[in-house]
């Protein structure tokens, strides 16, 4: 797979269909990572095909967009990366970070 211009993940509609942000244990109890799941959905589908949200408006495909904008998530849960496909499509178990890219930043 292509690398992205600022990392190893492209951040492409496809990439965020994949994406298990939304369902990870770091994310369960935030407020804003949930308000933002519900406003980025209805958000796309009110796009243009092909366009995304702002990344700081993606409660996810931190991979690709860097850190999480939302402060209330816990990087005390355990961290379900390797159980994406953006992650084992792109090799991220490689890479640096290669978990907890809320916390630590977008793939390179």
């Amino acid at each position: 797979m292509d690398k992205g211009e600022k990392g190893k993940v492209p951040c492409i509609l496809s990439n965020i269909e994949k994406c298990m942000c939304s369902l990870c244990p770091v994310q369960a109890d935030s407020k804003c990572a949930q308000d933002k799941l519900v406003s980025s959905k209805k958000a796309m589908e009110q796009m243009p095909e092909g366009e995304v949200p702002n990344p700081e408006d993606i409660p996810g495909i931190y991979c690709s967009t860097g850190k999480a904008t939302c402060v209330d998530l816990n990087p005390d849960k355990q961290c379900i990366c390797y159980t994406c496909d953006v992650w084992k499509g792109y090799d991220l178990g490689e890479g640096k970070p290669s978990q907890y890219f809320c916390q630590n930043g977008r793939a390179t």
